[in-house]
């Protein structure tokens, strides 16, 4: 194992060498491979940490196994693959790279609401202040566009300012969508001396936390950018479970339990309920888990039909023929090839709007089955439910605010100790550094043929 662990040291040394260079690097490969987890490094850890002796500290070479499971036919992988499948672990470091006494930090919220923003807002100012005595720290107003040359003047953040925050919905910072040019952002960074740079934000945010890395190193700055996943969909690559999702299913199993007692109390009667859920359905599915009332689930990841032995409305009318009432989970991207006329409205982040009326699942299946159950002559009752923006703004709960103090300890740890273009990520119970480029074309959706997916068809029996 000591061997193990000098060969991995060595590597980490040849890695360090090339990353000080990664804005040359940038300009003839790319910089590094996509598949291959490095972090990058500003430059060589000098300075003690102000943590006490007593800390548990971590090394670089300590990693997280990208896949945990054990295949009897395949051979043990060399130290050399294990390092390129596996994740560095977050937690503080012996030496660090910034001054506490002389590092600006700036921390900014981006896209839509999710519960636990100001929970890491708030874990992010303490851990600053407290542990690393970083008394410069301040709030950039409503995202990115608060580094454009239009900018909201910056608030600062101490403690005080901060106090409770963390039992808010929210943002105190506010937020915006929508793409500023990385050369924009960084001269506003640079012209308010910032040293590293918290982003609070989902997939595209974090596209745009890479944009604003690489051009900080082909200018050469000494700059960290520190990526803080936020996702309501829980849609982000590489990170098993996001802050603020625990919250959404919580809330949004309330909402299908409403519309469960509702359809009850009347004679075939129909609960709808949509839920968020762009791209990837797992707010309907563990909703329709923890509630277990759910007749059918409806994700984008699943075609489904409308008629026909195995659509949706012959599977409400043996519902009925069983219970007499049904319940419909359906996600908000889901079902989008029975539209006949997609809309091409999108947000000013470049996502398809899916709330829009030419393309609300909700209101289509409400009228679809309306339709065919007034022509089988079908006595029906239908109430059509969408909390989604009642659950984006919800305070996060006792699950989520643990888990927000600990994404925030460890993306201080490792924004003062220079890594970066990364984000904080969660894998196999361990908090991880992601590298930001890792997340370009990659995916993460349910699988239809997959455990969770499967857990879900036999708890409808769809």
């Amino acid at each position: 194992m000591q061997k193990n662990r000098k060969t991995i040291a060595k590597k980490q040394k040849h890695t360090k060498k090339s990353i000080h260079h990664a804005g040359k690097e940038k300009e003839t490969a790319g910089l590094v491979r996509r598949d291959d987890f490095t972090i990058l490094n500003l430059g060589e850890k000098t300075i003690q940490s102000p943590l006490t002796a007593k800390q548990n500290f971590v090394d670089d070479t300590q990693r997280v196994l990208y896949n945990i499971r054990l295949n009897s036919q395949k051979k043990v992988h060399s130290i050399k693959e294990i390092y390129k499948n596996s994740f560095e672990k977050s937690g503080p470091r012996k030496k660090i790279f910034f001054q506490p006494s002389s590092t600006k930090v700036g921390i900014v919220t981006c896209g839509g609401l999710c519960p636990g923003m100001n929970a890491i807002i708030y874990g992010l100012v303490r851990q600053l202040w407290n542990r690393y005595e970083v008394k410069n720290t301040i709030g950039i107003r409503y995202g990115y566009r608060g580094l454009s040359n239009n900018h909201v003047t910056p608030i600062r953040l101490t403690p005080q300012k901060v106090e409770d925050i963390q039992f808010l919905g929210g943002s105190i910072l506010g937020t915006s969508r929508g793409a500023i040019a990385a050369k924009e952002i960084v001269d506003n960074i640079v012209k308010n001396k910032i040293n590293i740079l918290f982003t609070i934000g989902g997939d595209g945010s974090m596209h745009g936390a890479l944009a604003i890395s690489e051009e900080i190193f082909r200018r050469g700055l000494k700059i960290s950018i520190i990526g803080i996943p936020k996702t309501i969909d829980n849609d982000i690559p590489y990170v098993i479970t996001s802050f603020g999702f625990e919250t959404a299913v919580e809330k949004a199993s309330e909402t299908i339990m409403a519309a469960h007692k509702e359809a009850r109390g009347h004679e075939n009667g129909i609960g709808l309920v949509k839920v968020m859920g762009r791209n990837a359905g797992y707010i309907a599915a563990h909703a329709t888990l923890s509630t277990g009332v759910a007749d059918l689930c409806l994700i984008p990841e699943v075609p489904f039909s409308l008629s026909g032995q195995q659509g949706i409305i012959t599977n409400l009318v043996n519902c009925f023929k069983k219970s007499s009432s049904a319940v419909i989970v359906v996600a908000e991207g889901a079902g989008r090839d029975l539209f006949k006329t997609p809309s091409q409205k999108k947000d000013p982040s470049g996502n398809i709007q899916y709330r829009s009326e030419s393309m609300d699942i909700g209101l289509l299946l409400q009228k679809e089955i309306t339709k065919s159950l007034n022509k089988k002559k079908i006595k029906f009752s239908l109430k059509y439910l969408d909390p989604s923006y009642f659950i984006r703004s919800s305070a996060p709960n006792c699950f989520d605010r643990v888990f927000c103090t600990r994404i925030s300890q460890n993306a201080v740890h490792a924004g003062m100790s220079g890594k970066t273009s990364m984000l904080i990520g969660y894998w196999h119970g361990e908090m991880t550094h992601v590298p930001l480029r890792a997340l370009s074309s990659q995916l993460k959706r349910i699988n239809p043929i997959g455990t969770l997916w499967f857990n879900v068809l036999e708890s409808t029996l769809q």
